[in-house]
């Protein structure tokens, strides 16, 4: 069987058609579509301000983040420049400390100075007032010893020759002012042309065995000079020298 056979009979074009009995539906696609149009430009302008102020934003925060870098570059530098005013103050203020102590020290010492030459000085008048009387008594010491030599001269010439002669000795200059060598002969049993010698100092107040030839005993030296030194007896000293000579030549 076909299917035309099975179609129903068309009915003619001059009877009204289904769709035509169908009641008309208005969905509003053109007013939707206007609406979806304006949300579009609405939502594409939203966009691009939106990217437009993320963009902006984004600027503003690198320059910002730049302002901030160099604001924070220059308050490190003031940082450093105030550490560096700061230590140099320090280092000043130390300084200006350590000078001030170092003076104060030098005042001390000053003081001290002072306070030391002005005792040296009056231990120093105090000594040349000593030492000026030591020197006036010596003057006057010297004064009574030569009026004793000027009062003894004419009895040491004399007696001088005579000492001369009795114990072979004869009396020369030493080359210095208040020096005397005195030489014995006849002393050497051996050789009585050997000569024995010393030379006698007499600058001061006591009398000084300087040089003895041959060579004599200190202590017996001293002994027979401190009895002239005492004594002022010429002979005696005279005697027990040639008498010292004598013996070490034994």
């Amino acid at each position: 069987m076909s299917t035309s056979s099975m179609r129903p009979a068309y009915a003619g074009t001059e009877g009204p058609s289904m769709a035509d009995s169908l009641p008309s539906a208005n969905f509003g696609f053109e007013e939707l579509r206007d609406r979806m149009a304006k949300f579009t430009t609405k939502f594409d302008d939203f966009i691009e301000k939106g990217i437009k102020g993320v963009l902006e934003e984004r600027t503003q925060f690198r320059k910002n983040v730049v302002e901030l870098k160099e604001d924070h570059r220059m308050k490190k530098k003031d940082i450093e420049i105030l550490k560096l005013k700061t230590d140099s103050h320090e280092k000043a203020t130390a300084k200006e400390a350590q000078e001030a102590e170092e003076m104060r020290n030098v005042i001390a010492s000053l003081s001290s100075q002072r306070e030391s030459r002005a005792e040296a000085r009056d231990e120093l008048a105090q000594t040349i007032a000593e030492t000026q009387k030591l020197i006036d008594k010596h003057v006057e010491a010297q004064r009574q010893h030569a009026q004793y030599l000027n009062a003894q001269a004419r009895f040491n010439m004399p007696e001088l020759d005579f000492w001369q002669d009795y114990l072979c000795l004869r009396i020369e200059g030493a080359g210095m002012e208040d020096h005397l060598k005195f030489i014995y002969t006849h002393i050497d049993d051996r050789d009585w042309e050997r000569e024995a010698w010393f030379e006698l100092g007499m600058g001061k107040r006591d009398y000084e065995v300087l040089h003895c030839k041959p060579k004599l005993r200190s202590d017996a030296v001293e002994k027979v000079l401190d009895k002239l030194n005492e004594s002022r007896d010429v002979g005696y000293f005279l005697k027990g020298m040639r008498e010292l000579f004598v013996e070490v030549l034994k």
